[in-house]
């Protein structure tokens, strides 16, 4: 026969104690999640941030391959379909913050622009690895 004790005072249910203990319990899983959540999603600008530089500059060299120079503007590569659309940077959250590096002059070229060969993102801040995001 099984009996069922009952606390003083004839009350059933939790105490404070246990309560407060459940949800510091509560507290202490949700914190640790929320920082998981975030680090998965500054991975993620991360990786989408890699993917569209590689993506530029592989854009950019078939421009040259197909011309012969580089494009004098990253519009110029939207322009003549190598891009669909100009990326936004993840970090900038603008499609008007990317770095450009000029081309050195050919040898033999009198034009005022050599174009652009590379691109960076113009985000100062730092990356997970501790590298900026200006530097990829």
């Amino acid at each position: 026969m099984e009996t069922h004790r009952r606390r003083p005072g004839g009350t059933e249910g939790f105490t404070r104690i246990e309560l407060l203990v459940v949800i510091s319990l509560v507290m202490i899983l949700s914190s640790v999640a929320m920082v998981s959540y975030r680090q998965t999603v500054i991975r993620a600008k991360e990786a989408a941030l890699m993917s569209d530089l590689y993506i530029m500059r592989d854009a950019i060299n078939q421009y040259y391959a197909d011309k012969g120079k580089y494009p004098d503007s990253l519009q110029a590569l939207v322009a003549e379909t190598y891009l669909r659309a100009m990326p936004k940077d993840q970090f900038t959250n603008s499609r008007e913050t990317w770095v450009t590096t000029q081309a050195e002059a050919q040898p033999g070229s009198n034009t005022t622009s050599n174009g652009i060969y590379y691109v960076k993102s113009g985000s100062e801040m730092t990356a997970i690895d501790g590298s900026r995001y200006a530097d990829w």
